[in-house]
């Protein structure tokens, strides 16, 4: 299953950074955030050689600015647009005159091997995808801001954990993450100079321009 990182506060050489987030998995069509600017969104895309009637369904994890500003590169009538029930009806409205709105509050399969958390909260609703490989799961995120626990314990349900991917905001219990085999912190993570010196070996850096293959 290949990954494609279209949006990171870092970039590569030809790619533009901003804060927010946004990762294309290519063989489902889905692309997961759209970080918080639609310009930079398709100038990212267009360097990936990303068209957009590739995308069939957008994800959102959660109704923050850095994820869901850059949609209108993306948005048209066809087009699924996965959102938390609990999104604000501002949000709901603007995704609805524009794409097909589907909400989500429970754990489900909204693709082959492509899964929806659906809502986990801590004082912020978010939701992670979760996409059964070869290796195991791996686990995107948006920002986390539930806390990167609560986000493995409900994942766990699906199987063994190989990679998490995405913000992981301020989640400081960084020994939960010593049995993850690839740990791509990115974004909002305030703990990533700890998380890069405790684990050398499965720390991965990514960023915008990123290909990952699992």
């Amino acid at each position: 299953m290949k990954l494609d990182i279209v949006y990171n506060d870092t970039a590569k050489p030809g790619y533009e950074a901003a804060q927010g987030f946004a990762c294309f998995i290519e063989e489902a069509g889905i692309l997961f955030d759209t970080g918080g600017k639609a310009d930079v969104l398709s100038h990212n895309m267009e360097q990936m050689g990303i068209k957009q009637e590739q995308i069939k369904k957008l994800v959102l994890s959660h109704d923050h600015w850095d994820h869901i500003g850059g949609m209108d590169a993306v948005l048209r009538k066809d087009l699924d647009v996965y959102i938390l029930s609990t999104f604000s009806k501002e949000t709901k409205n603007f995704i609805s005159q524009k794409a097909k709105l589907i909400e989500t509050t429970e754990m489900k399969e909204i693709s082959k091997d492509v899964f929806t958390t659906g809502i986990i909260s801590n004082g912020m609703d978010e939701q992670s995808l979760v996409l059964k490989t070869g290796k195991g799961l791996v686990v995107l995120t948006g920002c986390a801001h539930p806390g990167v626990d609560r986000i493995i314990e409900k994942v766990s349900e699906l199987g063994n954990i190989h990679a998490v991917i995405g913000g992981f905001h301020g989640f400081n219990k960084l020994e939960m993450l010593k049995d993850i085999e690839f740990l791509a912190a990115c974004h909002c993570t305030e703990h990533l100079d700890e998380i890069k010196q405790m684990y050398p070996e499965t720390f991965k850096e990514i960023s915008a321009g990123t290909v990952l293959e699992f």
